[in-house]
């Protein structure tokens, strides 16, 4: 019998700008990640800007596109009976992400560069499942591809940088 293996997922919903997606193409080879787009995409996969900025990790990395949210969750379950825990990357968020106990398959799920997730998305989240990274008031948000990474590595981190050297 073959063994599933589930890598913790960052799921990007609607990403519009390429070299953010190039840049977690790098993280994604990196980390063993898998990374998640969900269309519509304000670029094709196949644009240049995205490829230079994922140099040329595109064949390491664990890259997924689907055509809807349905399509992406369905891709993300499996027969194992134990499910994911999916977490919301949210300005709005109640929760520092330094305060989860991460799981070594967790999914952070991070909007758009520009309106962040759907409100009918996030909605779908409790408010334990909303997280947000502290900043200094005034700051309304960080890079997309920058936030990702920050929580990646946490999740990495506390699941003892499985994989690496």
């Amino acid at each position: 019998m073959t063994e599933i293996i589930r890598r913790p997922a960052i799921i990007l919903v609607n990403p519009e700008i390429p070299p953010n997606t190039g840049n977690l193409i790098r993280v994604s080879a990196a980390t063993g990640f898998e990374l998640h787009l969900v269309r519509p995409l304000g670029f094709d996969v196949d644009d240049r800007s995205l490829r230079r900025a994922g140099l040329d990790y595109h064949d390491q990395a664990f890259l997924h596109v689907h055509d809807d949210w349905a399509a992406c969750l369905n891709a993300l379950s499996d027969d194992t009976g134990k499910p994911r825990r999916f977490f919301a990357m949210t300005t709005k968020g109640s929760r520092p992400y330094h305060e989860v106990a991460f799981r070594p398959d967790d999914v952070i799920v991070m909007g758009c560069e520009t309106k962040g997730l759907p409100a009918e998305l996030l909605a779908t989240f409790d408010q334990d499942h909303r997280l947000r990274i502290p900043m200094r008031p005034g700051i309304r948000s960080l890079n997309l591809a920058n936030s990702a990474s920050i929580v990646a590595f946490e999740i990495w981190r506390q699941n003892g940088f499985t994989g690496a050297l």
